[in-house]
């Protein structure tokens, strides 16, 4: 794995603390009396710091916990679904506390208000928490330095934190932070302004490569996800809905699923009409979760499906066509289009679409359910989003959500569907009419048929270049889909007006029509932006073959000078160009850009800005006479500001990588009389290690930008550069995904 790294020092991301908020919050073990003030920080809210100023232990914040037998443990604060948080985040703390990062421990946060914001999505754990962890740590140091100075009786100055231990320079003398924990517990808090953040160029652990803290655990087979969640007594549970969205149960055989060995019951939940909440269904509650299979496979149920049942993709398919040959609502219209494609200019038209697709985490959803004696609720549960879990369950249960405790497991996978609590739901019913622990556990058929998909879309091009290759004119007419209605966008299946190249075209068109599905859609990995980088970086490449340029030359000229563009919206991020160009320019160096291949062989260039980060791919393929496909390597170049832990930021862009591949060549998600046709691995594959590239290089700037998170970004080039290395190969143009349905023999 190669790794490029630039000198320059990331940001200070200086915030003032501007103010101080003592409250009490409860007694700590021991006896102590926590009192806590707030640090405030515009990107993450308040992080609560608590002082134990009468224990021996050592409490500084609510991430930060040491003892006299010097055990420092830090508390992970956000759900992990394998994109490696409860690594990086605690790193940030142990960075500015000066701890042995070998020798702490990490405890999983619950839902607490104390941790700030609780949730894992868009690529926002890192943005949203950097700097409030870092001061959280640095208060932490500053106590333990005090209180290490006045025990030697020697100027602040002289003392500094050192691999869990504070040594007085001069005399060489150290004591651990177990040592100091009474006496750091016991000092009045810091001035605010005496709190100073480590200079990044001393940093010694963020920016290194860290194994996972779960590592060990997870190969061992230790209990971490919410499958292993075990209750003693408790019920094992399956939910059952009806196979077209929105449908409801008009008779069902519950008498003779209820005399099925190991079952214990089975009945109607009516539900509500909410397709991301409790949908109406049927649970069977049995002794093992094999029994609830069994029994849900001999489930017979009379469905009042709905009109819905008649559609299609082909349906869908054929709405769409009819929709794009007439006027669409104009949202954005950029000097004079109709003017620029009449002139002397190079027209090219195309039509680019993609599938539904479903997010297919390795662990179906489930959750675990006990109820309390005060009429609440505990529940277990791999949610990226704890604290929506907790008011879906409330809302369920009948309670005030305060008597909901919601426990996150670590989640074997979720790519934005774990987003949605709809299977929080589901068990917080269950639990509430048996009033006995349960586990609900989700078949796979129906964890396939019953996703929150990332939408399929339609978008209808058309560009023009003139005499001297510029891109002078772009139209877009993109039909979407509206969840049963045509006048409003689904759930994450929407555009920005001036999504790129938007902005960067002096006549620039978009319009847009929607169709009316019942189809639920949410957020899979790089929202939007996984399939939009596919239609316009591909067309783009299209206009740069019709203009005779280089598709990388095209593009650099596309971008233009440095500068940096506005965002669509007045709290968007700019775009910046030149750190843009910069990605591209690396990964045009590190991929051999330009150099020869073998016939049948190709590169494809991509690049996309998603989720704060910037990132430009090159894909290396090669396509046999008989239309085999191989990708023989993959570079990638990412700006996303400083790296917290380097393995797991490889580990990160390897894996977008590949879920990219994954999907751009195999996945697809169609409907048949309402229904999803697709219900396992079998026919929704997920791509295997002999298709794998042999080489995925990984290639960073160390900016000194704000950081970004890294779960997104590396993904929507992929498709692209996969798409055009293809082109490159063979002459063939993939307009339309997966393109393993695409004939790949040379044109």
């Amino acid at each position: 794995m190669k790794t490029e790294t630039n000198p320059t020092p990331p940001s200070l991301l200086k915030h003032d603390l501007d103010r101080r908020d003592f409250l009490r919050l409860s007694a700590l073990a021991g006896g102590g009396l926590a009192i806590g003030f707030y640090l405030p920080n515009a990107a993450f809210g308040e992080v609560a710091s608590a002082l134990d100023d009468t224990a021996k232990t050592f409490t500084p914040n609510a991430f930060i916990r040491i003892t006299p037998d010097n055990i420092v443990t830090i508390v992970a604060k956000n759900p992990e679904m394998g994109q490696g948080v409860k690594t990086s985040l605690p790193m940030i703390v142990a960075e500015e506390l000066g701890a042995d990062f070998s020798k702490i421990r990490i405890e999983q946060g619950t839902l607490n208000p104390q941790l700030g914001p609780q949730f894992a999505g868009g690529s926002m754990s890192t943005p949203m928490n950097y700097e409030s962890l870092r001061r959280a740590g640095a208060v932490a140091r500053t106590l333990l330095v005090q209180a290490a100075a006045t025990t030697w009786g020697v100027p602040v100055a002289e003392c500094e934190v050192e691999h869990g231990s504070v040594m007085h320079r001069p005399s060489g003398r150290l004591l651990t932070f177990g040592e100091l924990a009474g006496k750091a517990a016991a000092l009045p808090l810091p001035d605010e302004k005496a709190i100073e953040l480590k200079n990044p160029q001393s940093f010694q652990l963020l920016g290194s490569r860290v194994g996972g803290v779960d590592n060990p655990a997870i190969v061992t087979g230790k209990p971490l996800f919410g499958l292993d969640q075990k209750i003693a007594g408790m019920d094992y549970a399956v939910y059952v809905k009806c196979p077209v969205f929105g449908g409801k149960i008009a008779s069902a055989n519950l008498d003779e699923i209820k005399k099925l060995h190991g079952v214990r019951d089975a009945f109607v939940i009516e539900g509500t009409t909410d397709y991301f909440g409790l949908m109406p269904g049927i649970a069977i509650v049995a002794d093992s979760t094999w029994s609830a299979f069994k029994a849900r496979r001999a489930l017979k149920v009379q469905w009042t499906e709905g009109t819905a049942a008649n559609d299609s993709s082909a349906s869908y398919e054929k709405a769409a066509a009819e929709l794009a040959a007439k006027p669409g609502q104009v949202l954005q219209n950029d000097g004079d289009l109709d003017a620029a494609l009449a002139g002397p200019v190079k027209v090219i038209t195309a039509r680019y679409t993609y599938p539904y697709l479903h997010h297919a985490t390795l662990e179906p959803m489930n959750a675990t359910a006990r109820p309390t004696g005060d009429g609440g609720m505990e529940i277990f549960a791999p949610t990226q989003t704890p604290g929506d879990a907790q008011e879906i369950a409330a809302k369920t249960a009948g309670v005030p959500k305060e008597k909901i405790k919601i426990h996150f497991t670590r989640s074997g996978g979720a790519f934005g569907r774990r987003l949605s609590n709809d299977y929080v739901a589901e068990v917080a019913a269950i639990a509430a009419k048996t009033g006995r622990a349960v586990k609900l556990t989700t078949m796979r058929e129906d964890d396939t048929q019953h996703g929150h998909y990332r939408s399929t879309g339609w978008h209808h091009l058309k560009g023009a270049v003139n005499a001297t290759g510029e891109l002078v004119a772009w139209h877009n007419h993109f039909v979407t889909i509206g969840l049963n209605s045509t006048e409003t966008v689904g759930r994450a299946a929407d555009m920005s007006a001036v999504e790129f190249p938007g902005r960067f075209v002096p006549n620039y068109r978009f319009e847009r029509s929607i169709i009316s599905t019942n189809v639920p859609t949410s957020w899979l990995r790089a929202p939007g932006s996984n399939a939009l980088a596919f239609v316009f970086q591909s067309f783009i490449d299209e206009l740069a073959h019709a203009s005779g340029q280089d598709p990388l030359a095209f593009r650099l000229s596309l971008l233009g000078p440095d500068r940096k563009v506005p965002g669509p919206g007045k709290h968007d991020r700019p775009y910046d160009t030149e750190r843009m160009k910069g990605v591209l320019k690396l990964v045009a160096e590190k991929s051999d850009w330009g150099a020869s291949l073998p016939r049948g062989s190709g590169r494809g260039i991509a690049f996309h800005f998603s989720h704060l980060g910037y990132v430009a791919e090159v894909a290396e393929v090669s396509v046999s006479r008989e239309g085999q496909l191989k990708v023989h390597r993959v570079t990638v170049a990412a700006d996303v500001g400083p790296i917290m832990n380097l393995s797991g930021a490889e580990n990160q862009v390897q894996g977008s990588v590949i879920d990219g591949l994954s999907s751009a060549w195999l996945q697809e998600i169609t409907l048949e009389k309402g229904r999803v046709a697709q219900s396992n691995f079998n026919d929704y594959p997920l791509l295997r290690m002999n298709d794998a590239p042999a080489q995925i290089n990984v290639h960073f700037i160390r900016s000194d930008n704000p950081p970004t998170g890294l779960g997104e970004p590396a993904l929507p080039p992929l498709p692209p550069a996969l798409c055009n290395a293809i082109f490159a190969a063979t002459g063939h143009r993939i307009r339309e995904l997966p393109l393993g349905k695409t004939n790949l023999r040379w044109t």
